[in-house]
């Protein structure tokens, strides 16, 4: 259910902005309010599903994310919808680590790691659905209708997990909850994004440039108190292990590239390309498609070669993947110029995915497999949620420096340059203000698709930029064999 919506969600969110005419920023908030609170509050779901019970703590987590989902539906304005999403995003900070969890305390050693390589490929599945639902509904009915779609999946989820999924509990876990960190994080992490947000339309804007530093300070306050609570939600003892630490900032790196790119990519599709959203939901299915066929295979290579060298050609083809996204300009079949690209992404992160999370669980004590999750799902959304936000300035301020440069070279009326410079955070290419003349029209559009696809460009080469470096990282510091890492943990 988690897979369906965040895939359906970004395909949809180009149809969502011209419904509820919202602006580039607000329509940001959609993904990152639900973002957010899964970031900041994964720790405390895993932390209560080792104390009161993983499979409890799952169920919770998927009714609370259904009753949200509901209510997306119905949201009249996007200020209601971003809210129903942050309710989303505590309910899958219940639900989502408590599912690995339940498979780490499940199975062990060589079964471990082809069972979270079945876990990620089943993943695939939904996540393939996604994309398709999100562009076949907001074009042949609403975009509403992607959020209705939790309802029935979640009703069968809950009756399967309760019938037939074992509890599974840590009878050595402490009984105290970190709260006051739970708080830190999320006022530390909403502020930084906030800020980022802010300065992508205005790069000097005091309010921004405070509540982005503000943000930074109140993290390194959370890191210190991690350092002295009694009961840490984030317990400082697993990073002791140099694996554990080097697995989860590799996740960083590559969720930050993986999340933070293709959070622009729909964009790109519909808006650019004049892709329909059906179209530009199944351009990324040759992505899921092959990551779910190879992650059982790369789960299990783990236990024959170690982790390092999976997670070194992951990264390493998905930074050239994402060098193949910028080539593309306006016009072309898909098969001649995403395609390579998107199949490309799926074999790197089919190598990467399934290797890398079966690192985290054997870098960590057993008992602790419920936070050892949590702490690596937060890592991966908080890297997705901060990426979002810093390429978005990237994309904003080579957008702004391109779409300026041809609509001055394009001479069109002083008006029309006025009202451009008020409406800018709303405008997509084909949904121009009625003010604008009908002689300008075609010149703006022209430049906005050339602003936004020149933008698109610089985010492909950051996150190329990304992914390059966590290769290096695991080949510098991750050990060579498996037994290596038992042994550093």
């Amino acid at each position: 259910m988690s897979f369906v919506d965040a895939t359906a969600v970004n395909v949809a969110l180009p149809i969502m902005q011209r419904d509820l005419h919202a602006s580039s920023a607000e329509l940001q908030w959609v993904i990152e309010g639900y973002a957010l609170f899964l970031a900041a509050l994964v720790l405390v779901g895993g932390s209560l599903g080792d104390i009161l019970g993983r499979k409890k703590m799952f169920v919770l987590g998927v009714v609370i994310f259904a009753i949200a989902s509901g209510v997306c539906a119905i949201a009249p304005t996007i200020g209601f919808l971003i809210a129903a999403r942050c309710v989303q995003g505590i309910g899958g900070a219940l639900a989502v680590p408590e599912s690995l969890a339940l498979i780490s305390s499940t199975f062990t050693g060589g079964e471990r790691g082809k069972a979270i390589g079945t876990w990620s490929g089943f993943s695939s599945i939904t996540g393939a659905a996604g994309p398709v639902i999100g562009g076949v509904l907001p074009q042949h009915a609403s975009w509403r209708w992607v959020f209705v779609i939790n309802i029935p999946i979640a009703i069968a989820v809950v009756l399967i997990s309760w019938r037939n999924v074992p509890e599974s509990k840590d009878s050595k876990a402490v009984r105290g909850i970190d709260w006051s960190g739970a708080v830190l994080a999320t006022a530390g992490l909403g502020a930084l994004v906030y800020g980022m947000i802010r300065l992508q339309s205005e790069r000097s804007d005091r309010v921004g440039l405070a509540a982005a530093a503000g943000g930074v300070i109140i993290l390194a306050i959370f890191v210190y108190a991690q350092m002295h609570e009694r009961h840490p939600m984030m317990p400082p003892d697993l990073f002791r292990s140099r694996s554990f630490s080097i697995a989860n900032l590799y996740t960083f790196l590559m969720y930050m590239a993986l999340g933070g790119s293709l959070y622009f990519f729909p964009f790109v599709l519909i808006d650019v390309q004049k892709y329909t959203p059906t179209d530009a939901g199944a351009a990324n299915l040759p992505f899921v498609v092959l990551v779910f066929l190879l992650s059982r295979w790369s789960g299990g290579l783990i236990t024959r070669i170690g982790a390092r060298a999976p997670l070194v050609i992951g990264a390493t083809v998905a930074g050239v993947a994402f060098l193949l996204y910028s080539l593309p300009g306006i016009g072309g079949a898909y098969w001649t110029t995403y395609f390579a690209a998107v199949c490309t992404l799926g074999i790197g992160a089919a190598f990467f995915v399934a290797p890398l999370t079966t690192t985290v669980f054997d870098s960590s004590d057993p008992s602790q497999s419920g936070v050892a999750s949590a702490i690596n799902n937060a890592i991966s959304r908080a890297a997705g949620l901060i990426a979002i936000a810093v390429l978005g300035i990237v994309l904003s301020a080579v957008f702004d420096r391109s779409f300026d440069a041809r609509l001055a070279a394009s001479h069109v009326a002083p008006g029309t340059t006025t009202l451009l410079a008020r409406e800018r955070d709303r405008l997509t290419p084909g949904t121009l203000p009625r003010e604008v003349p009908a002689a300008d029209r075609a010149a703006v559009n022209l430049a906005l698709a050339s602003g936004y696809l020149a933008g698109y460009r610089a985010v492909m080469y950051a996150a190329a930029g990304i992914a390059f470096g966590a290769a290096l990282i695991a080949l510098v510091l991750l050990p060579r064999k498996t037994r290596a890492l038992s042994a550093a943990a």
